[in-house]
């Protein structure tokens, strides 16, 4: 019994994970050229919604996701090429329409900032873990050492003799 519900879970999480996201494109909007309209599909996987912000303009049923799709079709049946399209919208709503920025001077930061953190913070724990060991070594071996008053106390213990009285 157990393991037949492993084994249906196992299959409804499959079904989950293979199945394709819903696009929003709508019928109308389809270009009846297969080969523009692969290619449109392409650039809108790689444009970001304004409205939704973490979605491409392919997956977004916001109304200016679908202007941008629109826009992105009447850019490609008037022989733009993908560059020239993306251009286009890069100059008309910024870089930020691009889910994927590009690699310039004015996104050097965004590109370089986390494998800079990354290996800053690596490079944190390696200093703090030899800091720590260093000073665990130095630690245990003052431990192991005694002092001549902890000596004559284990030897007055071991002897049974009452240990040595302090001078006050």
């Amino acid at each position: 019994m157990r393991f037949t519900r492993i084994i249906l879970l196992a299959l409804v999480c499959l079904v989950f994970l293979a199945s394709k996201a819903a696009h929003a494109v709508q019928p109308d909007e389809v270009m009846s050229d297969p080969a523009r309209e692969s290619r449109a599909r392409e650039l809108s996987r790689e444009l970001r919604c304004m409205v939704c912000q973490n979605q491409s303009i392919d997956d977004s049923d916001a109304p200016l996701a679908r202007d941008l799709r629109l826009l992105v079709r009447e850019r490609i049946a008037s022989g733009d090429t993908d560059a020239q399209v993306i251009d286009f919208l890069v100059a008309r709503y910024g870089e930020f329409v691009l889910l994927k920025p590009r690699f310039n001077s004015r996104t050097l930061l965004l590109w370089l900032l986390p494998p800079l953190a990354l290996a800053g913070g690596g490079l944190a724990l390696w200093a703090n873990m030899r800091r720590r060991s260093g000073s665990n070594a130095r630690e245990d071996e003052s431990l192991l050492k005694l002092t001549a008053d902890e000596e004559a106390r284990i030897e007055a213990l071991m002897s049974d003799e009452r240990p040595p009285e302090k001078p006050v």
